[in-house]
């Protein structure tokens, strides 16, 4: 078994801490970030993360839309937005923990491909949840990325974005026909019947977890406000 490094921690808000791992494995570098013993993160598992932008995005029926992505983690979702959106769209990204963006400036640097340098992105530092609930129909698309399923596993103050008064914010967040995406390692029913409940048009999609369809299968939400 190949040994991975530690190269740095981080202080997760209210509680715990991030481990940033890298390891060489066939020749290139492999990244991991991890709470615990859960790996949250792997630079090799990138296909779901991807597909919870172009999926948001091919739904969007605006010319020029404009994005909240709650969650940078390694840029996966970042940069398959920017690959599809036009010129004059905007992005908004809200990461929670500061050291994730100083890992994509530095040893994450090839991984996330400039595209923090993107003219159309803005890096917020801070909760998403504090955005969403100060919006009032800024948005057509809020991404969430933000923990392995609609649970607050990396922060518990993040479970007011999956309540009914947490949904009933993002909903006031989004413009007409606005979708609010979610990101999750594995489906949720009851979840499903609370998007519902909100009055959101729901549909659930399954992806793979790699870019070439394989390995484990990852859950997406796409809810478009009604």
């Amino acid at each position: 078994m190949i040994a991975r490094e530690l190269l740095d921690t981080a202080a997760i808000p209210g509680g715990g801490e991030l481990r940033l791992f890298r390891r060489e494995l066939k020749g290139a570098d492999e990244f991991s970030i991890m709470l615990g013993r859960i790996e949250l993160m792997n630079s090799r598992l990138s296909g779901s993360e991807e597909a919870l932008a172009t999926l948001t995005c091919a739904g969007l029926q605006v010319k020029n839309p404009r994005l909240l992505i709650g969650g940078y983690g390694m840029g996966f979702t970042l940069r398959a937005a920017l690959s599809v959106l036009p010129p004059q769209a905007s992005v908004e990204v809200a990461e929670l923990i500061p050291a994730i963006v100083d890992w994509a400036r530095g040893p994450m640097a090839d991984l996330s491909q400039d595209c923090l340098a993107d003219s159309r992105v803005t890096m917020t530092i801070g909760d998403v949840c504090d955005l969403i609930h100060s919006a009032d129909r800024d948005y057509d698309a809020i991404l969430l990325d933000v923990d392995n399923g609609p649970d607050g596993l990396t922060h518990e103050a993040n479970d007011r974005l999956y309540s009914m008064a947490g949904l009933a914010k993002a909903k006031k967040a989004l413009r007409s026909n606005g979708i609010l995406a979610i990101w999750s390692s594995e489906g949720d029913s009851r979840f499903t019947s609370r998007l519902h409940k909100s009055g959101f048009a729901v549909d659930v999609k399954t992806v793979a977890a790699r870019s070439s369809g394989k390995g484990a299968k990852h859950t997406i939400w796409l809810a478009t406000k009604r």
